[in-house]
């Protein structure tokens, strides 16, 4: 959404420089570049840029903040008077044009990817868009992210019936084309988006979402830590739409620290390899 103000701030303060900001946000990308590049992992089989998406965009925006605390260039100028008058900008992450998952960036009535070259590296790695022309979309549903995560990542996506206790937050298990397994999702805006509506998304999916092979699960549940196990000594569809309909009655969601704690054992999760067997 743009408001009628951010239109007329967006037309006063960017639209007259946006070769200038595009000059700036390229500079300050080969920053990233430099900084990233050298020691950056393959993903997914790719060698840097691709899949460093997030990693990019944060980079630009953190150096970008810095900029803008002395702004020098005509391109930072205009940013930094944008925001003075009253503009803003925020982080955007969902489904670009319906084909992958892209982080970028709005600014009133732009769309800003400072990382449009982490899907295919012959793209610009600056695009700046009309936020309405852009093709961005938020992610809606579990499905939609299951059918974004299917067509750029090739995952199978299975409903989290193997770890009930983390499936409201994390109600998909998804395996990539190499057989690895992690939990999903571990976006801050796809675990705010089940959270914020009582996991009734979640819930719809774990009633609705294929159940996982009992192989995968088993596969899973071989790496958890003994804790984790214990947390979840039974399995399957009734135990994890039951963990849903617990949290939405104690309102547990809303507590900070029970977030903090369930991104916390994500993260351990997520840090060990599962390959699928069976």
């Amino acid at each position: 959404m743009v408001t009628p103000r951010e239109s007329a701030l967006t037309d006063r303060f960017l639209i007259p420089a946006i070769a200038e900001i595009e000059q700036a946000l390229l500079s300050l990308r080969v920053e990233t570049d430099q900084a990233l590049g050298r020691d950056g992992a393959r993903r997914y089989g790719k060698p840097y840029p691709l899949g460093y998406c997030w990693e990019i965009s944060q980079d630009v925006a953190e150096r970008l903040r810095k900029r803008l605390a002395r702004p020098v260039g005509p391109g930072e100028r205009a940013i930094s008077a944008f925001l003075r008058n009253g503009g803003s900008g925020r982080h955007l992450w969902g489904a670009l044009r319906e084909k992958y998952f892209q982080n970028a960036f709005q600014f009133g009535g732009l769309y800003i990817d400072v990382a449009n070259d982490t899907v295919d590296v012959k793209k610009p790695k600056i695009e700046i868009l009309p936020v309405q022309e852009s093709g961005f979309a938020e992610i809606e549903d579990v499905p939609h992210f299951a059918r974004i995560a299917g067509s750029y990542w090739g995952m199978r996506i299975y409903a989290n019936h193997a770890l009930p206790s983390l499936a409201p937050a994390f109600p998909m298990i998804g395996i990539n084309p190499e057989g690895h397994v992690r939990l999903q999702s571990g976006s801050q805006s796809m675990f705010e988006r089940l959270c914020g509506d009582g996991f009734q998304r979640s819930e719809q999916w774990l009633a609705e979402g294929q159940a996982p092979p009992a192989a995968l699960v088993e596969a899973l549940r071989a790496r958890c830590p003994s804790h984790l196990l214990a947390e979840n000594p039974v399995t399957g569809q009734a135990a994890a739409l039951a963990a849903c309909q617990a949290l939405r009655a104690e309102g547990a969601a809303t507590g900070p620290e029970w977030r903090k704690a369930m991104l916390a054992t994500y993260r351990a999760i997520d840090l060990i390899p599962v390959v699928e067997r069976g």
